[in-house]
């Protein structure tokens, strides 16, 4: 087996579109629906094998509020592969993806942006009859901007989350990307320390239990 690998993610989009909710399924295969809105930023990791090979993911939710935004600037830096995060209910949250992948670019600079390794996730599903954003809008959207491939999840009901965070680890490592994972603090000054950042393992929290949420539907990706 080859040498093990870290990657940085990091999750974008509007408050409410359920950034906070998928980290939750993909890595505890629970999601409660009631997260409280991300201040500045949070991350969680796990360990999972693509292509035969271990990598080691650590996962950055940042701040959907506008109030809160520029404090999760700093985490986007680094990072090997981003998710631009929209409600397939709200499509003003759709509108504003081009504002988080430009914002994600002028923070991040991450080198050659039309060959970095963006993911478009529409989210909630279970929620299709109330859908304000058709497949076929966010695909062009997705091929206008790059050929971003774009998956549509319901984090509550656990359908295409595990297909749409593996498209992020696998096109971070095809681009090549190796980036140093830095120990980090358990909050951030600035701000009396409220930035708290939740490393679910290190809490030894439901990411050992492995609960087994719903059953997993199959999903698509354009």
């Amino acid at each position: 087996m080859s040498k093990k690998q870290f990657l940085k993610m990091v999750i974008l989009g509007d408050s409410g579109v359920g950034k906070t909710t998928l980290l939750q399924q993909y890595v505890t295969q629970k999601a409660t629906g009631n997260s409280k809105p991300t201040i500045g930023a949070d991350f969680q990791k796990k360990e999972v094998m693509v292509d035969n090979q271990q990598v080691n993911l650590q996962i950055w939710d940042t701040a959907g509020q506008e109030k809160f935004q520029s404090l999760g600037y700093a985490f986007y830096r680094g990072a090997d592969s981003c998710a631009l995060v929209f409600d397939i209910t709200n499509h003003k949250s759709f509108e504003n993806l081009a504002m988080w992948k430009k914002g994600f670019i002028e923070n991040a600079s991450p080198g050659d942006v039309n060959t970095y390794p963006f993911v478009v996730i529409g989210n909630k599903l279970d929620k299709e009859v109330n859908r304000q954003v058709t497949s076929q809008e966010a695909r062009q959207w997705c091929k206008d901007n790059g050929d971003i491939p774009y998956y549509e999840t319901s984090a509550l009901e656990n359908i295409s989350v595990d297909s749409a965070f593996l498209e992020m680890a696998k096109t971070a490592l095809k681009r090549g990307t190796q980036n140093a994972l830095f120990s980090l603090p358990e909050s951030i000054g600035g701000a009396g320390g409220a930035i708290k950042l939740n490393n679910f393992e290190d809490r030894g929290g439901a990411g050992a239990k492995g609960g087994a949420g719903k059953k997993k539907k199959n999903g698509t990706c354009c």
